[in-house]
Parts: C-alpha cells; sequence; structure tokens
C-alpha cells in the first residue's frame, strides 16, 4: 500500500509540475493521524515559494476520489498528507493473506539479482563465542529477507586457514613456547594431530575446528551456509599473486623496502597498505583482494560483507581495493557493534586465547537457538549489546520470543478447538468491524512493507519489533473478541479466518528469523 500512495503521490505531482528528489510515505506515530503519512507538500513548500497548507490541499484534491482503499484523505497543519484505510480494503486483506499463505509479504525488488554475503567467519582458531557470532544471526536473517525480496542469495564462510593466526594455533596445538590459545579443544587438538610443522599442524587443526566445532554450530544456530571458502585455496591457485600482477601492471602496486604495497590512498585511505611484507609472506588484506576478485567473477551482483567492529580499520582499504578492481558502488561492509555478556551482574570475559570465553554453544545449550536468535536480532548492528545470560534463561512472557511463540501456539490452539466444533471459516468479512479487528488487520498490513524496507536499509531488527507488535494487538484482541461464538456462527466464521491470517504472519515472519513456531506451548 506504501507503494501505491507513493505512486499516486508522484502522479499528482506530475500532474500539478511539482519536482522533488522522492516521495516518503510513512506511518504517522500517531494513529489518530491515519495508517500513512506524507510531508511532501512541506518539502515543496520553500521552492515553490507556496504555504504548505495550499500545495496540500492541490495534491489531496488528485489523491482522495479511491474510496475502495481510503475511508479519507485528509490535511493537517502544517501541511501533513494523512491517509486513513478503508475498512473494505483491510477485509480484503484478510482473504488475500489466507490465499497467499507463506508467500505473503514476497516483493520483487531483488528482480533475481545475485547477492553474495560473507558473514561470521570468525578466524578457525576455536569455538565461535558470542562477540565473533554476532553477525551470525543477522546476516543469516538478511540473507532470507533478501530471498523473500526476490534475490538469489549465496551465503559464504570465509575460512582464513593461511597466515599468522594459522601458524599461533599450530604452536598451541604442539604446546611450545610461541603457544597462545588455551582450552580444552586445543589438549584435544594435541592428541589428535601429529604433524610437527606449526604452519602444517595449524592447517590440520583449522581443518578439523571448522568441521568438528564451528560447522555444528552454526548448524545448531540454524545457520547453513551454502559454502565454507578456504582463503588457502586462493594462494594454492594462484589467484592471488594474479591479482598482484594484474595491480602491477596497472600501476596500483609499487615495491618498497622489499614489500609489495597497494595504492590505498589513491582510493580514500589514510596511508597505503602492505599486500606482501619483506619477508615474502602474503598479508590478510593481500588475499582479501583475491576474495572479492574470486566473488565477483563467480557472477555477483552485489558483495555484502559482514564484519565485527574490530575490524573497522580494513573498510577504507577493502573498499578501495574492490573500486581498483572496477567495481566501485558493489561492495557494502555492515559492522555488528560489540557484544557485552553480563551473568550475575558480573561481566564475563571472552577470549580464545586465554580459554575463557562464552561459546555459542554453551548459550545455546542454555537458553536455546530461538531465544538466542531473537535476542540478538532485537538490537540494530551498530548498537553496542549487552547480553543478560540469567535474563536469556527466563521462561515468561517477559522473554519476548515466549511472548510471540505463545500467541501463535494460542492461534492455532484455538483453530483446533473449532474444527472439533466443525466450524467453519467464513468469507463474510465484512462483520470485521471492530475496533481491535481492525487494528490487528492494519498491523498485518505493514509485513510486506516492512520486508521491502529491510531489504533496502538492511535494518534486520525491525522484524522482531514488528512480529512483538503482532502478537500484541493480536492478544488485545482476543481479550476484547470472543473469537468463538456458537450462537453466531457467521461472526464466528470471519473471526476464524482473521486468526488464521494472523498465524500466517506471525509463522512467516519467525521463519525468516530462524525462529520456530509452535503449535503448543
Amino acid at each position: 500500500m506504501k507503494q501505491q500512495i507513493k505512486e499516486k503521490l508522484e502522479q499528482a505531482l506530475k500532474e500539478l509540475d511539482y519536482k522533488v528528489d522522492e516521495v516518503i510515505v510513512d506511518y504517522p506515530k500517531n494513529d489518530n493521524f491515519g495508517d500513512y503519512t506524507t510531508n511532501v507538500a512541506m518539502i515543496l513548500a520553500k521552492e515553490a515559494k507556496k504555504n504548505p497548507m495550499e500545495i496540500a490541499e492541490e495534491i489531496l484534491k488528485l489523491v482522495q476520489d479511491d474510496k475502495k482503499l481510503f475511508d479519507k484523505v485528509e490535511v493537517v497543519k502544517p501541511g501533513y498528507i494523512n491517509f486513513y484505510l478503508s475498512k473494505k480494503y483491510l477485509q480484503d486483506l484478510v482473504s488475500e493473506i489466507n490465499k497467499e499463505k507463506e508467500k505473503f509479504g514476497e516483493n520483487k525488488t531483488g528482480k533475481g539479482r545475485k547477492i553474495h554475503l560473507d558473514f561470521v567467519s570468525a578466524n578457525p582458531t576455536g569455538p565461535v563465542h558470542l562477540g565473533n557470532g554476532r553477525g551470525g544471526p543477522y546476516g543469516d536473517v538478511l540473507g532470507n529477507i533478501f530471498k523473500k525480496s526476490g534475490f538469489e542469495v549465496w551465503k559464504e564462510y570465509y575460512v582464513n586457514d593461511f597466515g599468522n593466526q594459522v601458524k599461533v594455533l599450530g604452536h598451541s596445538v604442539l604446546k611450545d613456547d610461541k603457544a597462545e590459545y588455551k582450552g580444552e579443544y586445543i589438549d584435544e587438538l594435541n592428541k589428535k594431530i601429529k604433524a610437527k610443522d606449526p604452519f602444517e599442524a595449524g592447517q590440520e587443526a583449522a581443518k578439523i575446528i571448522i568441521s568438528e566445532i564451528i560447522k555444528p554450530s552454526m548448524e545448531k544456530l540454524g545457520i547453513y551456509f551454502d559454502k565454507y571458502f578456504s582463503e588457502k585455496s586462493l594462494h594454492d591457485s594462484g589467484e592471488v599473486k594474479e591479482v598482484f600482477s594484474d595491480f602491477e601492471k596497472k600501476g596500483l602496486i609499487y615495491e618498497k623496502d622489499e614489500a609489495l604495497w597497494f595504492k590505498a590512498s589513491e582510493f580514500g585511505d589514510e596511508k597505503d597498505r602492505v599486500v606482501r611484507k619483506s619477508t615474502g609472506e602474503i598479508t590478510y588484506f593481500g588475499g582479501d583482494i583475491a576474495y572479492h576478485k574470486n566473488k565477483f567473477e563467480r557472477g555477483f551482483d552485489r558483495l555484502i560483507d559482514v564484519w565485527g567492529a574490530d575490524h573497522h580499520g580494513d573498510v577504507k582499504r577493502v573498499m578501495g581495493a574492490v573500486e581498483a578492481l572496477g567495481h566501485k558502488g558493489k561492495l557494502e561492509i555492515i559492522l555488528t557493534q560489540m557484544l557485552k555478556v553480563i551473568q550475575d551482574g558480573k561481566e564475563v570475559k571472552m577470549s580464545k586465547r586465554k580459554g575463557t570465553y562464552v561459546s555459542m554453544d554453551d548459550l545455546i545449550d542454555e537458553v536455546g537457538s530461538d531465544a538466542v536468535r531473537f535476542f540478538f536480532l532485537m538490537y540494530s548492528a551498530d548498537t553496542h549489546m549487552t547480553f543478560d545470560l540469567n535474563l536469556a534463561k527466563e521462561r515468561s512472557e517477559k522473554n519476548p520470543v515466549y511472548y510471540v511463540q505463545y500467541a501463535h501456539a494460542r492461534i492455532c490452539s484455538i483453530l483446533e478447538k473449532a474444527k472439533e466444533l466443525k466450524l467453519k471459516e467464513s468469507e463474510n468479512l465484512k462483520l470485521l468491524t471492530h475496533e481491535k479487528e481492525l487494528e490487528l488487520i492494519r498491523e498485518l498490513n505493514k509485513f510486506p512493507e516492512i520486508i521491502e524496507d529491510i531489504s533496502k536499509s538492511y535494518e534486520v531488527h525491525r522484524l522482531p519489533y514488528y512480529v512483538m507488535s503482532v502478537a500484541d494487538k493480536f492478544h488485545s484482541f482476543y481479550n476484547a473478541c470472543k473469537v468463538i461464538d456458537e450462537e453466531n456462527p457467521e461472526l464466528t466464521g470471519a473471526r476464524l479466518k482473521l486468526i488464521d491470517a494472523v498465524r500466517i504472519t506471525i509463522k512467516e515472519a519467525l521463519r525468516i528469523l530462524g525462529v520456530k513456531a509452535p503449535n503448543k506451548m
């Protein structure tokens, strides 16, 4: 509906010969001001040298005639145009949701374009802890949103199985004087691995950690990557040397102090960056350039990297390298902010090297993957997060995921009871006129728009808050309206149709979030 209103406004502006960069249609902060609102008249006022109320009235005459969609469209000071959806539109929506089922909310924004999502990608030097695992649910759900929006999505874990951290892991497994990592898993690897060379021992350990620790941990969290891509494979295939050669031909790489440097400063970075050290060792950044080139060569239209905030210093150099590769504007890097874990009011320190950390597995075992995912997803990626282990364990309506799941289970229970009583859903949806019924449908109406908005803004945290709002509106409706009334089968049938639409929407939202929608609780 938001898009339809936007198109109506754009057409009206065209007829009135007004020009604006973009027409914004939003939800009013106060429900009394309608279902949608636009401030386009106020934006136009300065350039048109007119009172915004006058412009709004001109636009109003051209957009208010559709009685099927709107009960009314009105202008309010200082120049807002507010749209109130009609009862018929809302009633028809219930029927539409029941027909579309899980397809409700789909859109064609993506037009089949291919997106490569690289997320988590924690070094394979130990179990995934909460700090580097925060991007997991975020990246996974962002991928689900993209699929719902018509994109072709590829989810990938970049395995850093080449370089110094692997050598450090090898020393740790061998338990020599250069060991840095500790923990039970290191003790187990020490028993399994026979290699005596630190680099060989580290690479063997990395393979085991990925297959036996990280991959099962991700799957326990409901994350299934299309590929675990080996950094080592880029070196073995010669792709790293090849990209250096290409850049040398373009004059983008030079030698200084026996090291090889990329001209990162020409692409917005504060200084040039080493891609091969004087020792001949390839830097992590050097491999990263080849990795991004590899992604584009696989035919992806857009790349999205989800990194932890500790990688903020790498953003400009990688963006610069992608521009140098000829793909400016096709990479987006999202940084997830730091995560603090508290238990019994005290912070729990996380460190793979000291062997004292909260692993993702530990948390899932304590509170379940549904709670982990939902709690993580409630925070915007760019905000710091405090994860209270005690609160996450709580099994009550204070727990938002429990609240939403309970709404779904309650609806399933009502529908099951209606089935036992042989009560049928009715298409006579004109009977849905109660204030709480209409409020609930208005909330369902937002679902396709939320999905499309997130596919553009990447604000994944909006979805858990949306489904919480649907659950809230459902509980409010349930307390005010009797669903099963055997003396009024027509109204009962219409309300059964309504709650089935709510069930469909909650279940689909939870599916995208990677959270279960139980029929019973």
